[in-house]
C-alpha cells in the first residue's frame, strides 16, 4: 500500500544517495568528486521513486529497496554523463548547470560515468550478501537486480543508444524510431517498476499491469522529451533545447510532426493511466505522475 507521496520518495532518495557509493581513496578523489557532481546536479529522480513507490504498491518496504533505487539513480546518471560528452551529444548543459565534461573534462567525465556503472552493480551484491540465509528474499533481490541492469543494458537503454546514434543524419523509419524510445528511455523506466515490484514479492498480475503502465508511461516520457525540445524553455529544462534537430536526431515531431506527438503523448498518457485503474487510490501516484508528465506540454 503506498502511503508516501512522490516528493516523500524523492527526499529518501535525495538523502541517502551517495550512501552506496564505495569508498574511494584519496589518491583517486577526482573520480568521487567528479561522480558526486553529476549524482548532486539535481534531477527528477523519476526511475527510484518509480521503483520504491512499485515496491511499497506490491507490499514491500521502501527503506529495504534504497539500495536497488540508488544504483538506478547510478545507471542514470552514468548515461547522461557519456550521452553529454563531444564524441556523443556534445551538450553544454545538464539539470540547470555545466555537463561534467565542462567541468572535469572528457577523460575524467568518462571514468565517471565507469564508476557509477560498477558503483550500481557492488550496491546491489553488497545489499544481497545479507540475505544468504533468507533464501526468497534474496532470490526477489537478485530478480530485481536482473530487471535493472536488463533496462540499462545490451538488449534496453545502451541497444537504443547504438541505434539513435546510426540514425542521425538518415530518414528513420516509424519502427526503428519506435524501437529506439523503447530501449532508450523506456527499458529504464519498465526496469524500475519491475524491479520494486519484484522486492515486494508482487503477484503475477500486479506485476503485468505495474508492466503495462511502465511501458506506456516510458514511451510517453520520450515523446514529451522530444516535444520539449522543440518547443520548451531552455531554463526551465535545465538544459539546451533544439538540440535534437540541430544534430539531425530522430524524434517523433521530427517524423510525424508536433500535433500527431502530442496526440501519440496523450494517447500514452492514457493507456499508462488505464492499465493501473482497477487498483483506484493505491495507484494514485502512478496516475498522477503520467498525467503530470503530459502536462508539461498540455
Amino acid at each position: 500500500m503506498i502511503d508516501r507521496t512522490f516528493d516523500d520518495y524523492k527526499a529518501l532518495i535525495d538523502e541517502h544517495l551517495m550512501d552506496f557509493i564505495p569508498d574511494i581513496d584519496q589518491k583517486s578523489i577526482t573520480l568521487y568528486d567528479s561522480m558526486r557532481y553529476s549524482l548532486n546536479a539535481g534531477g527528477k529522480r523519476i526511475r527510484p521513486v518509480l521503483l520504491m513507490a512499485a515496491c511499497e504498491f506490491c507490499g514491500g518496504s521502501a527503506e529495504e529497496a534504497l539500495p536497488y533505487a540508488c544504483a538506478l539513480e547510478y545507471l542514470h546518471t552514468y548515461s547522461l554523463i557519456h550521452d553529454d560528452l563531444p564524441c556523443m551529444d556534445d551538450d553544454e548543459l545538464r539539470r540547470g548547470q555545466p555537463t561534467n565534461h565542462m567541468v572535469y573534462g572528457d577523460g575524467v567525465a568518462t571514468l565517471a560515468g565507469d564508476g557509477l556503472q560498477a558503483a550500481a552493480y557492488e550496491a546491489m551484491q553488497r545489499d544481497m550478501l545479507l540475505y544468504f540465509d533468507n533464501f526468497d528474499a534474496l532470490k526477489s533481490r537478485i530478480r530485481a537486480a536482473y530487471e535493472i541492469v536488463k533496462g540499462a543494458g545490451v538488449t534496453g537503454m545502451v541497444a537504443g543508444q547504438i541505434a539513435d546514434v546510426e540514425a542521425e543524419n538518415k530518414r528513420c523509419s516509424k519502427e526503428l524510431l519506435d524501437y529506439i524510445h523503447i530501449t532508450k528511455t523506456a527499458a529504464m523506466i519498465i526496469g524500475a517498476v519491475r524491479a520494486g515490484a519484484r522486492l515486494g514479492d508482487c503477484s503475477k498480475e500486479d506485476l503485468e499491469n505495474l508492466t503495462v503502465y511502465a511501458e506506456n508511461l516510458g514511451l510517453a516520457f520520450q515523446v514529451c522529451d522530444d516535444i520539449l525540445d522543440v518547443e520548451g524553455n531552455q531554463e526551465l529544462l535545465g538544459k539546451e533545447v533544439g538540440h535534437d534537430e540541430a544534430n539531425s536526431k530522430s524524434t517523433y515531431p521530427a517524423l510525424y510532426g508536433l500535433d500527431e506527438s502530442k496526440a501519440k503523448l496523450r494517447q500514452l498518457t492514457d493507456a499508462a493511466k488505464d492499465a493501473l485503474a482497477e487498483y483506484y487510490d493505491n495507484a494514485e501516484l502512478f496516475v498522477d505522475l503520467a498525467e503530470q508528465l503530459c502536462s508539461r506540454v498540455y
